[in-house]
């Protein structure tokens, strides 16, 4: 679904993934690990058209989208949620959740949507920026989610949030997991939570894929010694 192959980007001058190569089956979950600053923020950007690579090619569905711009490729079915939420504070939570509807073809909020996250219908006419952290990170995977995307890039979507919250944002994975087709990329720090949801894992470092394996292969100690300062 999508092939990524010798992937290199950066900022500026500035190199930070180099040679990555991976590859996502339809509906499967992929979850990207390493330290702070390795790359792995910069490799989904790269993959939703934010930044351009300096080499290498990115296919989704068998079409070549290196070059292509970022709404084109939300306009294929990829859907992203940025580190930090990126909500709109100014904005009703009904919304911004209308904003992602602009990425796909859907006319109205699927009511699923209320399913995953009820506390955003009952916040509906609130202020995006009067929800608390977990709250926000709730609206922006909604958000993303009402395009109904065949591809989902998730960065840390747990980062900073309480753990009710943190299980409800599993449960979602796992649901969409077991009842659509969508293929997910999850940028993570927790390995739990990453054994839970996931089939296949990554580790970078220094730009580069340092580990891998199928989730059930995954030796813990091998993993935490990349996480380690």
């Amino acid at each position: 679904m999508l092939s990524i192959k010798r992937l290199e980007a950066g900022y500026e001058e500035s190199m930070v993934i180099r040679e990555i190569d991976m590859e996502v089956k339809e509906n499967q979950v992929i979850c990207v690990m390493g330290r702070n600053g390795v790359g792995k923020s910069t490799l989904l950007k790269t993959i939703i058209g934010i930044l351009h690579p300096k080499k290498g090619t990115i296919h989704y569905q068998s079409e070549d989208i290196t070059k292509a711009r970022s709404s084109s490729r939300a306009q294929k079915g990829i859907g992203y949620v940025p580190q930090g939420r990126e909500i709109f504070p100014k904005l009703t939570v009904y919304e911004n959740i209308q904003i992602g509807l602009e990425a796909g073809k859907q006319k109205k909020i699927d009511e699923k949507i209320y399913d995953y996250f009820p506390i955003l219908k009952d916040f509906a006419k609130r202020n995006g920026g009067d929800l608390s952290g977990g709250q926000q990170q709730q609206l922006a995977i909604a958000r993303a989610l009402v395009s109904h995307p065949s591809f989902l890039l998730l960065d840390e979507p747990t980062e900073g949030i309480q753990p009710n919250i943190v299980q409800e944002i599993q449960d979602v994975i796992i649901d969409i997991k077991n009842t659509s087709a969508t293929a997910m990329i999850l940028v993570e720090q927790n390995l739990d939570f990453v054994k839970n949801v996931a089939d296949y894992l990554y580790v970078i470092d220094h730009g580069s894929v340092v580990y891998e394996n199928p989730i059930d292969q995954v030796v813990d100690d091998e993993v935490y010694r990349y996480l380690s300062v």
